[in-house]
């Protein structure tokens, strides 16, 4: 018969469940497989809270304010808790070559040039202003993604609860001290296409903010990839930002761009807090992002199941719990049985 082992291997970090056989050597199990973690203990301490979504509509909306109004809308009734756009100030962030440059994907674009495109596709300071006030109006949160300095200095004045750093910025430090200096909301960071000096490096930026500045910083594990295939997931990462991060910053998060609904449930239940997926209208529509972004019916039955993952994430209060003890009466063999089976042994 075969049961199961917990194997320490190379150090307290990292551990594998492997089933054992008493006529088998213990196999190896390989090693992209292997959950790490710092002490399996500390997983009995990990308290799981709500989970928090944000609908990321960044440019979905094609460039169109009612669309995007109407997005946000979705969002609200699909259950989310922010919804999301992206700043961007193209000649700003874009070398001249990159400015000048045909789209990668022509038949994406919306000019001629890639920033044609971005600027065909940014919305202004005050339209950004009235979608705050659409998601004040519907009772939803507005945030938005900053590429650059002017943008976070825009956007920073619309105080939004929270902003966005993308993993393309995340090493952009003059915007990054606009966020840290002349902010007080929650900044969540990803760490997509990011190395671990990187990561650290992130880290020691926000630590080094006066006050409290690294306890409003989420950090999210992410795969920069549209759309991300599941092998390239990597939702053990996540054990890692942990490990080194959990005590530096606010929390961890999760940025998915992968299709389907089941790996951030996944996420959520290795303890990320934030829950970031694309969102469209349309999958169909023109654009890089719509194909990796889920549509209000996908949003919604990820909330669903995220909530129900979150009231499931616990421990049993007794032993034999209310609800068993009449299926143990009639089903458990020695309870419903006792009485024979006393007579046979007396």
């Amino acid at each position: 018969h075969f049961g199961f082992r917990l194997i320490c291997v190379e150090g307290p970090s990292t551990y594998s469940r492997l089933p054992a056989s008493p006529q088998q050597p213990m196999a190896m199990e390989p090693a992209a497989k292997k959950a790490r973690t710092h002490d399996v203990a500390q997983l009995h301490s990990f308290v799981y809270k709500e989970p928090k979504i944000i609908a990321e509509i960044g440019c979905n909306h094609r460039g169109e304010l009612e669309t995007a109004k109407e997005l946000l809308t979705l969002a609200k009734a699909s259950g989310a808790t922010v919804g999301k756009f992206q700043k961007r100030t193209p000649k700003e962030l874009l070398t001249p070559d990159q400015y000048n440059a045909p789209h990668p994907a022509p038949h994406n674009s919306y000019g001629s040039t890639y920033g044609e495109h971005r600027e065909f596709l940014e919305l202004s300071v005050e339209d950004h202003r009235e979608l705050q006030a659409h998601c004040k109006e519907i009772g939803l949160e507005y945030s938005c993604s900053v590429w650059d300095t002017t943008s976070a200095k825009e956007i920073v004045a619309l105080n939004p609860v929270l902003i966005k750093v993308g993993s393309p910025t995340n090493q952009h430090w003059e915007m990054q001290e606009v966020l840290r200096d002349q902010y007080s909301g929650e900044v969540h960071i990803s760490t997509g296409m990011t190395t671990k000096e990187e990561m650290e490096k992130i880290v020691e930026f926000w630590e080094a903010g006066k006050g409290d500045a690294k306890n409003r910083v989420v950090l999210y594990n992410c795969t920069s990839g549209y759309p991300v295939p599941f092998e390239d997931v990597c939702l053990l990462e996540i054990r890692l930002l942990q490990q080194k991060y959990a005590h530096r910053v606010k929390c961890i998060g999760f940025s998915g761009h992968h299709l389907g609904i089941s790996i951030d449930v996944a996420a959520y239940a290795l303890g990320c807090e934030w829950i970031e997926r694309h969102f469209t209208k349309d999958r169909t529509w023109k654009g890089t992002d719509h194909a990796a972004s889920l549509e209000p019916g996908g949003l919604g039955r990820l909330i669903r199941d995220l909530q129900a993952t979150y009231t499931a994430m616990s421990y049993k209060s007794s032993e034999i719990l209310d609800l068993e003890k009449e299926t143990r009466a009639k089903l458990k063999w020695g309870e419903y049985n006792r009485s024979i089976l006393d007579k046979g042994s007396s």
